[in-house]
């Protein structure tokens, strides 16, 4: 691998999934934009569900064309995944946001962030059946935030638990071996429409 490919940017683009309000993913999100933010190696999107109008009708087989976030995610080189757990699961429009889209996670990695009372981690088991079918590549590393809502100053920022942040850039340093080496089989074998 030459030098210019070890420190190519990478776009990434984080998909906060709950659309709820309020929410506690407003804080997480934050937290997020900023430690990503200060990574050299990042060109940060952030796509917020909440904002984003993906009606649960109007939709095709393999994505639909109307999407307002379908370039922004096309042009993504990984994703993180900003999830909730509710209920054993993750939400729907998280879900929904997945369906409307089919190429543009094609050869990606995701990473996730997951809250709840087990830190999410029964939405990113369930997350990590339904991206593959889409050519997507979940990655090993997660972080799990369990009760994240008892980390909320008074101020509304989160405060990372001990080994949050750590958990982070591990992951991120996975997402980007697996960004950088998905970029080269996107330009070797596109996919095209389903």
């Amino acid at each position: 691998m030459t030098e210019d490919n070890v420190n190519v940017r990478l776009r990434i683009a984080v998909v906060i999934g709950s659309v709820r309000k309020p929410r506690l993913a407003d804080s997480l999100a934050a937290w997020l934009e900023q430690e990503l933010s200060a990574i050299d190696w990042i060109d940060l999107d952030m796509i917020d569900l909440a904002t984003a109008p993906l009606p649960m009708h109007e939709m095709q087989p393999g994505g639909a064309a109307a999407s307002p976030i379908a370039g922004r995610l096309a042009g993504a080189d990984g994703f993180v995944f900003l999830t909730p757990e509710y209920n054993h699961s993750f939400p729907a429009a998280l879900k929904n946001a997945i369906d409307w889209h089919f190429t543009e996670w094609a050869y990606k990695p995701v990473a996730f962030v997951g809250y709840g009372g087990s830190g999410g981690i029964r939405a990113i088991e369930q997350l990590r059946t339904v991206l593959p079918e889409l050519r997507a590549t979940t990655i090993r590393e997660s972080v799990l935030l369990p009760m994240a809502w008892e980390h909320i100053d008074a101020d509304g920022h989160f405060v990372a638990p001990p080994g949050a942040t750590k958990a982070l850039h591990s992951t991120l340093e996975e997402l980007r071996t697996w960004a950088r080496a998905l970029r080269a089989l996107r330009v070797a074998d596109p996919v095209g429409p389903a």
